[in-house]
């Protein structure tokens, strides 16, 4: 189908919602579905609208060419409108690049310690205060619901909620091995070490987006929990650990001192992974060939390394390098690295989208 079509398509499809919903015979619940799907489609038309309005204006501008009192003028004007006609036309072809239903939502953020023993762990440490950072900056709630942490300050394994305003369609293509070489605090001789941590983004699940039957899927267990909390942690069975049996998934939590609050944190980590099981299955069997330009996103792909005696930053998957790499660790800079991957999905996604 051709831009026209599609173009065609969506505003009468745009029009039909229109009528459907001013008819005002729908239920409740009919009727915000439907407007979901209007104010979907809205961007769409109006920005296909304002290129209809630009294209009219200068085919009226042609014909006052013929116009010797008028063609200079007119000339002009047609020189401002065709500067952006180009523009409008890719804001055209970007609204029409299928959403990714996910990326409104808020991301479960899980960083764990890779190859490094300490050093990984410091790594991973440091992931997560750049995150928290870049979180402060947009404006976001970064709260950390889960933590297994070394003895000097590291986390084996951390795992963040980060809400606010399109918070999972910003870090999506974080996720991956992120490398990192310096010299270890724990390094005695001063030289360089190679350690990693894996960096895992999830869309954060609500109870309507995944169907799980308590009774019959889930097997809970509660336990004393480790580690710090003094008396509280000797007398009390408050972690929880919850296993999904379809699927084998497993959920420990145990950052809470109450047994409820656990589970209800345990319950929306389970959630979400479930949702992104889902998820991946569905994208495997679109694209079972195929990977996107900035990466497949496997946990196993190295994406980033961190090389801190010469203060660089390169993204592997768009051969992106910044020097700037204490402000990006500080969470200021790392906008300039994820605009640049979004950027780069929206080019290739326009490139499908003309294919």
């Amino acid at each position: 189908m051709s831009m026209q079509e599609k173009l065609k398509t969506i505003r009468l499809r745009y029009e039909e919602l229109a009528a459907l919903m001013s008819a005002g015979n729908l239920s409740g619940g009919e009727f915000t579905k439907l407007s979901v799907e209007y104010a979907e489609l809205s961007p769409v038309v109006e920005v296909f609208d304002e290129l209809s309005a630009v294209l009219a204006e200068k085919a009226d501008l042609q014909e006052m060419l013929e116009d010797s009192e008028m063609k200079d003028m007119a000339a002009e004007e047609i020189r401002a409108l065709d500067a952006r006609i180009p523009e409008l036309e890719r804001q055209v072809r970007l609204v029409l690049i299928p959403k990714d239903e996910a990326d409104a939502k808020n991301a479960i953020l899980e960083i764990r310690a890779g190859t490094g023993g300490d050093e990984a762990a410091l790594f991973a440490a440091d992931l997560c205060g750049m995150y928290k950072g870049y979180a402060a900056k947009m404006g976001w709630r970064f709260q950390i619901v889960e933590a297994s942490e070394n003895d000097i300050g590291g986390y084996r394994e951390v795992v963040a909620e980060v809400s606010g305003t399109n918070v999972f369609s910003k870090l999506k293509f974080e996720s991956g091995v992120h490398r990192v070489q310096r010299v270890p605090k724990t390094e005695t001789q001063g030289r360089v070490h190679t350690s990693a941590a894996t960096v895992a983004v999830l869309p954060e699940a609500e109870e309507v987006d995944v169907k799980i039957d308590t009774a019959r899927d889930l097997r809970i267990d509660t336990y004393r929990s480790q580690g710090a909390g003094g008396q509280h942690v000797n007398t009390t069975d408050s972690a929880v650990r919850i296993t999904h049996l379809p699927t084998g998934v497993v959920v420990e939590m145990q950052e809470a001192r109450s047994q409820h609050k656990n589970r209800d944190k345990a319950m929306k980590v389970l959630r979400t992974r479930l949702y992104d099981l889902q998820r991946q299955k569905l994208a495997d069997e679109r694209a079972s060939d195929r990977k996107s330009q900035v990466g497949s996103g496997d946990r196993s792909e190295r994406i980033r390394t961190y090389n801190f005696p010469q203060g660089r930053l390169t993204d592997h998957r768009i051969n992106l390098t910044l020097y700037r790499l204490d402000e990006v660790v500080a969470g200021q800079a790392l906008d300039e690295v994820i605009d640049a991957l979004i950027a780069e999905d929206q080019a290739a996604a326009l490139i499908n989208l003309d294919s």
